[in-house]
């Protein structure tokens, strides 16, 4: 497992040499919602809690928790690749949007396909 997930939270997984432990923090959102463990056991645990009181403190403080990987981010790439890409998507009578988002999944799909 490369990655812990929890109420559709997606958390790291890292480790400290000099501290002998594990450690993680959430990603996806802007705020810092970190925690740690000796063990795998113990890293989830504090995952699951860091989680929870994070959820916990956003209903205390009355604002909606951040919700991760909303499906919107800005991508900056050369001109000539813009220009390319958005031809291919009018001869296709796609969306720039789509294709981006195809390219995307046929590119998943061949990672996962490989990793298997």
């Amino acid at each position: 497992m490369k990655h812990l997930t929890y109420k559709n939270y997606t958390g790291s997984i890292e480790y400290s040499r000099e501290d002998g432990l594990l450690y993680g923090k959430v990603l996806g959102i802007k705020g810092l919602v970190s925690y740690e463990g000796k063990t795998g056991k113990d890293l989830d645990a504090d995952f699951m809690t860091a989680i929870d009181e994070y959820i916990d403190d956003c209903k205390e403080a009355g604002i909606e928790p951040e919700k991760p990987f909303k499906g919107n981010f800005n991508v900056r790439i050369s001109s000539e690749l813009h220009r390319k890409a958005a031809l291919l998507a009018m001869e296709a009578k796609i969306s720039l949007n789509n294709f981006v988002a195809e390219s995307i999944r046929d590119r998943i799909f061949r990672e996962s396909s490989s990793n298997t």
